[in-house]
Protein backbone atom coordinates (compact mmCIF):
# COMPACT_ATOMS: atom_id res chain seq x y z
CA UNK A 1 0.00 0.00 0.00
CA UNK A 2 2.72 2.78 1.05
CA UNK A 3 5.05 1.17 -2.30
CA UNK A 4 1.86 2.39 -4.29
CA UNK A 5 1.26 5.48 -2.04
CA UNK A 6 5.00 6.43 -3.24
CA UNK A 7 4.54 5.07 -7.10
CA UNK A 8 1.81 7.55 -7.45
CA UNK A 9 3.33 10.26 -6.23
CA UNK A 10 6.38 9.99 -8.90
CA UNK A 11 3.85 10.01 -11.28
CA UNK A 12 2.08 13.06 -10.55
CA UNK A 13 5.44 14.74 -10.11
CA UNK A 14 6.77 13.28 -13.71
CA UNK A 15 3.40 14.97 -14.80
CA UNK A 16 4.03 17.95 -13.41
CA UNK A 17 7.52 17.78 -15.08
CA UNK A 18 5.83 17.26 -18.54
CA UNK A 19 4.04 20.45 -18.38
CA UNK A 20 7.29 23.09 -17.87
CA UNK A 21 8.66 24.52 -20.99
CA UNK A 22 11.39 25.46 -19.66
CA UNK A 23 13.65 25.04 -16.27
CA UNK A 24 13.05 28.18 -14.25
CA UNK A 25 9.95 29.20 -15.58
CA UNK A 26 6.06 29.95 -14.53
CA UNK A 27 5.09 26.24 -14.88
CA UNK A 28 8.07 25.08 -12.48
CA UNK A 29 6.03 22.25 -10.24
CA UNK A 30 6.23 22.42 -6.15
CA UNK A 31 8.92 20.01 -4.72
CA UNK A 32 8.07 16.38 -4.59
CA UNK A 33 5.86 15.14 -1.77
CA UNK A 34 8.00 15.26 1.14
CA UNK A 35 8.01 11.61 3.06
CA UNK A 36 6.40 12.76 6.03
CA UNK A 37 3.39 13.55 4.56
CA UNK A 38 3.20 10.22 2.33
CA UNK A 39 3.45 8.28 5.61
CA UNK A 40 1.93 5.39 5.69
CA UNK A 41 -2.06 5.30 6.04
CA UNK A 42 -3.10 4.65 9.64
CA UNK A 43 -5.45 1.57 10.03
CA UNK A 44 -8.90 3.90 9.79
CA UNK A 45 -8.44 5.56 7.03
CA UNK A 46 -8.44 5.36 3.56
CA UNK A 47 -6.02 5.42 0.63
CA UNK A 48 -7.35 7.07 -3.04
CA UNK A 49 -4.80 6.64 -5.68
CA UNK A 50 -4.61 7.96 -9.79
CA UNK A 51 -2.47 8.62 -13.07
CA UNK A 52 -2.60 8.34 -16.06
CA UNK A 53 -4.72 10.43 -18.93
CA UNK A 54 -8.63 11.01 -20.02
CA UNK A 55 -11.15 12.44 -22.24
CA UNK A 56 -14.06 14.83 -22.12
CA UNK A 57 -15.58 12.55 -24.63
CA UNK A 58 -16.60 16.01 -26.90
CA UNK A 59 -15.33 18.65 -28.28
CA UNK A 60 -15.93 21.64 -25.16
CA UNK A 61 -14.81 24.52 -26.88
CA UNK A 62 -15.92 23.96 -30.35
CA UNK A 63 -12.24 24.01 -31.75
CA UNK A 64 -12.49 20.65 -33.84
CA UNK A 65 -10.55 18.53 -30.73
CA UNK A 66 -12.06 16.30 -28.50
CA UNK A 67 -10.38 17.89 -24.70
CA UNK A 68 -8.43 15.79 -22.54
CA UNK A 69 -6.19 16.05 -20.09
CA UNK A 70 -3.27 14.40 -17.52
CA UNK A 71 -3.82 13.30 -14.24
CA UNK A 72 -2.04 12.36 -10.98
CA UNK A 73 -2.84 12.50 -7.44
CA UNK A 74 -2.14 10.28 -3.98
CA UNK A 75 -4.10 11.18 -0.56
CA UNK A 76 -5.07 9.40 2.49
CA UNK A 77 -7.79 10.38 3.84
CA UNK A 78 -8.37 10.37 7.90
CA UNK A 79 -12.13 8.65 9.04
CA UNK A 80 -12.32 12.35 10.64
CA UNK A 81 -12.19 13.98 7.05
CA UNK A 82 -8.39 15.26 7.18
CA UNK A 83 -6.14 14.23 4.53
CA UNK A 84 -2.85 14.33 3.36
CA UNK A 85 -1.41 14.12 -0.26
CA UNK A 86 -1.34 16.08 -3.54
CA UNK A 87 -2.81 16.53 -6.52
CA UNK A 88 -2.22 17.67 -10.16
CA UNK A 89 -4.32 17.95 -13.12
CA UNK A 90 -2.51 19.34 -16.77
CA UNK A 91 -2.77 19.87 -20.12
CA UNK A 92 1.01 18.88 -20.92
CA UNK A 93 1.11 19.77 -24.86
CA UNK A 94 0.23 17.31 -26.81
CA UNK A 95 -3.31 17.62 -25.67
CA UNK A 96 -6.08 20.05 -26.23
CA UNK A 97 -8.23 21.42 -23.56
CA UNK A 98 -10.16 24.85 -24.29
CA UNK A 99 -7.51 25.54 -26.76
CA UNK A 100 -4.61 25.43 -24.00
CA UNK A 101 -1.94 23.29 -24.64
CA UNK A 102 -0.16 24.21 -21.11
CA UNK A 103 -2.27 24.31 -18.07
CA UNK A 104 -1.60 22.87 -14.55
CA UNK A 105 -3.94 22.86 -11.29
CA UNK A 106 -1.78 21.21 -8.57
CA UNK A 107 -1.99 21.57 -5.02
CA UNK A 108 -2.28 19.77 -0.81
CA UNK A 109 -4.72 17.44 -0.56
CA UNK A 110 -6.65 18.66 2.87
CA UNK A 111 -9.47 16.78 3.14
CA UNK A 112 -11.93 14.18 2.02
CA UNK A 113 -14.58 11.80 2.10
CA UNK A 114 -14.44 8.79 3.86
CA UNK A 115 -15.18 6.33 1.23
CA UNK A 116 -12.17 7.89 -0.72
CA UNK A 117 -14.90 8.85 -3.41
CA UNK A 118 -14.03 12.71 -3.37
CA UNK A 119 -11.25 15.06 -2.28
CA UNK A 120 -10.69 18.61 -1.80
CA UNK A 121 -7.79 21.14 -1.28
CA UNK A 122 -5.94 24.25 -2.05
CA UNK A 123 -4.05 25.10 -5.73
CA UNK A 124 -2.00 27.22 -7.97
CA UNK A 125 -3.21 27.38 -11.79
CA UNK A 126 -0.90 28.07 -14.34
CA UNK A 127 -2.60 29.11 -17.41
CA UNK A 128 -0.29 29.94 -20.89
CA UNK A 129 -1.75 31.71 -23.48
CA UNK A 130 -5.20 32.15 -21.51
CA UNK A 131 -5.51 35.57 -21.57
CA UNK A 132 -3.17 36.37 -24.64
CA UNK A 133 -0.76 35.41 -26.29
CA UNK A 134 2.79 34.42 -24.92
CA UNK A 135 0.89 35.70 -20.90
CA UNK A 136 1.97 33.43 -18.19
CA UNK A 137 -0.97 33.54 -15.68
CA UNK A 138 -0.48 32.34 -12.40
CA UNK A 139 -3.37 32.09 -9.50
CA UNK A 140 -2.74 30.68 -5.92
CA UNK A 141 -4.40 29.63 -3.04
CA UNK A 142 -7.70 28.73 -5.50
CA UNK A 143 -9.87 25.79 -3.36
CA UNK A 144 -10.90 22.92 -5.54
CA UNK A 145 -12.55 19.86 -5.47
CA UNK A 146 -12.25 16.43 -7.12
CA UNK A 147 -14.92 13.52 -7.66
CA UNK A 148 -13.80 9.97 -8.89
CA UNK A 149 -14.76 6.74 -9.70
CA UNK A 150 -12.17 4.05 -9.25
CA UNK A 151 -10.79 1.49 -12.30
CA UNK A 152 -8.92 1.55 -15.36
CA UNK A 153 -9.44 2.77 -18.73
CA UNK A 154 -13.15 3.32 -19.97
CA UNK A 155 -14.12 2.77 -16.15
CA UNK A 156 -12.46 5.34 -13.88
CA UNK A 157 -13.48 9.10 -13.68
CA UNK A 158 -12.80 12.25 -12.72
CA UNK A 159 -14.35 15.40 -11.98
CA UNK A 160 -12.96 18.67 -11.29
CA UNK A 161 -14.44 21.62 -9.83
CA UNK A 162 -12.29 24.94 -9.30
CA UNK A 163 -14.00 26.71 -6.90
CA UNK A 164 -14.50 31.02 -6.44
CA UNK A 165 -12.98 31.51 -10.00
CA UNK A 166 -13.45 30.88 -13.89
CA UNK A 167 -17.22 31.54 -13.63
CA UNK A 168 -18.79 30.86 -16.83
CA UNK A 169 -15.70 30.27 -18.85
CA UNK A 170 -16.20 28.17 -21.81
CA UNK A 171 -16.34 24.37 -20.46
CA UNK A 172 -17.94 25.45 -17.25
CA UNK A 173 -21.13 23.06 -16.90
CA UNK A 174 -22.99 25.47 -14.04
CA UNK A 175 -22.48 29.32 -15.23
CA UNK A 176 -23.91 31.74 -12.45
CA UNK A 177 -22.73 29.33 -9.59
CA UNK A 178 -19.16 31.40 -8.80
CA UNK A 179 -17.37 28.08 -9.71
CA UNK A 180 -15.34 26.20 -12.67
CA UNK A 181 -17.38 23.13 -13.30
CA UNK A 182 -15.85 21.00 -15.63
CA UNK A 183 -17.83 18.03 -17.49
CA UNK A 184 -16.65 14.42 -15.70
CA UNK A 185 -13.77 12.95 -17.68
CA UNK A 186 -12.88 9.07 -18.16
CA UNK A 187 -9.67 7.32 -17.98
CA UNK A 188 -8.29 6.60 -21.54
CA UNK A 189 -4.95 5.39 -19.76
CA UNK A 190 -3.98 4.58 -16.45
CA UNK A 191 -6.20 3.49 -12.83
CA UNK A 192 -7.66 4.90 -9.94
CA UNK A 193 -7.63 2.84 -7.13
CA UNK A 194 -9.68 3.31 -3.81
CA UNK A 195 -8.07 0.90 -0.30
Amino acid sequence: MQHSLHYTAIVAAALGFAACAAPGDAFDPPAAMSSDRAAAPSAHSVQVTGGGTTTFGADLDGDGDVDASHFGFAAVIADDGSARGHFTCLMAGNADFLGLHLMAVQGPVTSGARDGRSFRGTATVKVLNGFGPGVQSIFRDIPFVVAVTPGGPGVATLQLTVLGVFDGVPGDLAPGNNNYDLAKETLTTGQITIQ
